[in-house]
């Protein structure tokens, strides 16, 4: 495992998320988010978290659940919260 990039925060999830995760999910995603791995995002994006990992901007990642349902992870810019959701509850 890759070591954490940055702080997480107070971690949050929506009923939609969790829903759709199985309960060993939300761990494993955190860690793949706060590692580096930053999913299923255009490759735009991944080099957008990587700047946003150095200069404290917002920081998403896009995972596909066992389930099949896309969740993503969110850390704020000043890292006081990551939020589990789906995009439809964005």
């Amino acid at each position: 495992m890759r070591a954490a990039l940055f702080p997480l925060g107070r971690v949050v999830a929506t009923p939609g998320a969790l829903a759709v995760l199985s309960p060993e999910e939300p761990l494993a995603l955190l860690r793949r988010h706060q590692g580096g791995d930053w999913g299923e995002v255009p490759s735009d994006d991944a080099r957008e978290n990587e700047r946003s990992v150095k200069q404290g901007f917002r920081i998403i990642s896009s995972y596909v659940a066992a389930s099949g349902e896309k969740v993503w992870l969110i850390t704020e810019a000043d890292r006081s919260a990551t939020t589990l959701l789906l995009p439809s509850e964005y």
